[in-house]
């Protein structure tokens, strides 16, 4: 999973990148400080690896990762253009999902390009950059569907589909806001519409802003207004104090949240609603070489979750033993579980359940 860090420059995406990979990524208050895409592999934070951990103790614990992205800052023109445009659209195609953050703090020591803070008006212009992406790849694809309608009228549902998104667009409503059906949906694949990228607006706001209570906050509200009217989510963060945990060891970052009052660090919350966004879970293997998380997408059947470990177990798969990981560890053992027949033997049909431990048997 590869996610992008996106927003116009200086709203702290990479005081946010930084807090989230500890990469140490250029921040500075300038615009256009982050030219190539700072890259961060993040270990996605997984309890029930650490308890079968405890349970196992294998050689070695390796989590489900997820790809960040820290890309430019992007101005007004980007898509004719001006600034980092072009280079900003390109690498901003290249990802799964959004993380737009929208400044929402005050301080007369950081720049904002437009001279004042309106979260409003920071998503409509970056929203309008990638709009105007967007038409012009619907334009050249429009015409190209037309003319190849005359040799394969099979084309028109397709030729459809466009005119809707094309409408949304003229109208400055993002793809994601066009309704589809799940095989309107899965035709898409070649489309690489950034508006039609799911997103998540990280509202960047001040430990103040946070003490003073979020839901009175009229800036989160106006993005949040934005976020509910497209389908998206949105995330109140503090990128100056997740920088400070990041920095903090476990038993610190555990305190320090705990005389906050807050439960999970906005970083967890941001992986976990990351995971929300594009419908993945991670299913778990088991035992004393090693104990392991593995992200598929949900409704994924086991012959193909088996296919992420190699492509040899998927080919040859004959079954999968599957137990919840909350009853494996109720039942302290493996051979306990199957004693009390809680070990399930699963088909080719099987769904993978999210927390699912599973032993794949197969045979090339």
């Amino acid at each position: 999973m590869k996610l992008g860090i996106v927003g116009l420059p200086n709203v702290g995406k990479s005081t946010l990148f930084n807090a989230i990979t500890n990469a140490g990524a250029q921040s500075a208050n300038y615009p256009f400080c982050t030219i190539e895409p700072n890259v961060g592999v993040v270990a996605v934070p997984d309890e029930r690896l650490d308890l079968l951990a405890e349970l196992y103790h294998p050689k070695s614990v390796v989590p489900a990762t997820i790809e960040f992205l820290d890309i430019a800052g992007l101005v007004k023109g980007a898509s004719q253009g001006e600034g980092l445009g072009n280079k900003f659209l390109s690498h901003i195609r290249e990802v799964d999902a959004i993380i737009h953050v929208v400044r929402c703090f005050d301080n007369d020591d950081i720049v904002h390009v437009e001279g004042s803070v309106d979260p409003q008006r920071d998503i409509e212009t970056i929203n309008l950059e990638l709009i105007l992406s967007d038409l012009e790849i619907l334009d050249k694809r429009i015409q190209r569907v037309e003319k190849a309608m005359k040799r394969d009228k099979s084309l028109a549902k397709e030729l459809e589909i466009l005119g809707r998104f094309k409408d949304a667009l003229q109208n400055g409503k993002c793809a994601r806001t066009v309704e589809l059906t799940e095989d309107e949906a899965d035709s898409l694949v070649d489309f690489n519409l950034l508006t039609y990228k799911p997103v998540i607006y990280a509202c960047n706001m001040s430990e103040d802003d946070f003490a003073g209570g979020i839901e009175s906050n009229a800036r989160y509200q106006a993005v949040k207004a934005i976020a509910d009217e497209e389908g998206s989510q949105v995330l109140p963060i503090c990128a100056e104090l997740e920088a400070e945990i990041a920095s903090l060891s476990k038993e610190e970052k555990e305190m320090f949240l705990a005389d906050l009052g807050i439960e999970k660090g906005g970083l967890d919350l941001l992986i976990q609603r990351s995971y929300d966004l594009l419908g993945l879970m991670s299913f778990l293997t088991a035992g004393e070489p090693e104990v392991r998380a593995w992200t598929i997408k949900k409704g994924t059947k086991a012959p193909k979750a088996a296919g992420k470990i190699h492509s040899d177990i998927e080919r040859g798969f004959i079954r999968a033993e599957v137990i919840n990981y909350k009853q494996l560890l109720e039942c302290g053992s493996l051979s306990a579980a199957r004693d009390k027949g809680l070990v399930r033997s699963e088909g080719k049909d099987y769904v993978m359940q999210d927390g699912d431990v599973v032993l794949f048997r197969f045979n090339v």
